[in-house]
């Protein structure tokens, strides 16, 4: 995989194509979400118009995919997640996904309110060290043909940063097994397993491939200066990571040639 990306302080627009700047990507802030504005930012990187969604609402303002970003919505009372997934625009976004037409991409928490919203199966539990962790993470892209990876090959691997303490992913055999067989693991661990999600699966998507949930943080990962200290594609500068900037683009490039 190939990115081109600006320095620091550069416009985005100056290396992407203009005709994705069409496409908007709506990003929901619930009370407690600590990463919507960098979502934004990754996705005006990748040459998109990130939109502003709040959780109260019931209108999506014409959004062509949405992202679900990190944090600790309603401060992970309960269950992480499990409050959000009643919050009006996630009826919304429930109605619009399910059907395999609206995008929708879960980062950290936003993987755990997927779940409980049953757009994606299994569940969320605390790391199994039960520690909160902040780390660079490698990922293997294990299906490169979903509406968020198509930018990367199918084999390759990335790096980008990875923060939680409810990050372990965890389901019966049988629903492994289906995700398995299916090709439905889009992420797994690399250099061993940070939280002790089974199988070492730290993303997936639904059957038809527009929903994705991953643990990992991307949208850390897309600015030179700002990212990890290490990249899968080549040696970089300090902070010069950009690995997770394929998502992004992913998204934008599959709205604009279908």
């Amino acid at each position: 995989m190939t990115i081109e990306t600006p320095l620091i302080g550069h416009s985005a627009a100056e290396v992407v194509d203009e005709s994705l700047s069409g496409v908007r990507v709506g990003v929901v802030t619930f009370p407690g979400t600590l990463d919507d504005r960098d979502a934004l930012r990754a996705v005006r990187i990748a040459g998109g118009t990130g939109v502003q969604l709040w959780h109260g609402d019931h209108d999506l303002k014409d959004v062509d995919a949405v992202i679900i970003p990190g944090g600790f919505s309603y401060g992970d009372y309960l269950r992480a997640g499990a409050i959000s997934r009643f919050a009006p625009l996630m009826e919304q976004i429930t109605a619009a996904a399910s059907g395999g037409s609206l995008p929708v991409l879960g980062i950290c928490n936003g993987f755990q309110v997927l779940t409980e919203a049953h757009l994606l199966p299994g569940s969320m539990v605390k790391n199994n060290h039960l520690h909160f962790l902040c780390k660079d993470q490698r990922l293997l892209v294990e299906n490169s043909s979903t509406a968020w990876t198509s930018s990367y090959g199918e084999g390759s691997e990335i790096v980008v940063p990875l923060k939680n303490q409810d990050g372990q992913f965890v389901a019966d055999e049988r629903t492994l097994d289906e995700l398995e067989g299916e090709g439905r693991v889009v992420f797994r661990y690399v250099g061993g397993n940070p939280n002790g999600s089974r199988r070492d699966i730290a993303g997936i998507t639904n059957e038809h491939g527009n929903v994705v949930g991953l643990m990992p943080h991307p949208e850390h990962a897309v600015e030179p200066g700002f990212g990890p200290d290490s990249s899968a594609f080549g040696e970089v500068e300090v902070r010069g990571g950009v690995d997770g900037l394929g998502i992004f683009t992913s998204v934008l490039q599959k709205l604009v040639n279908k």
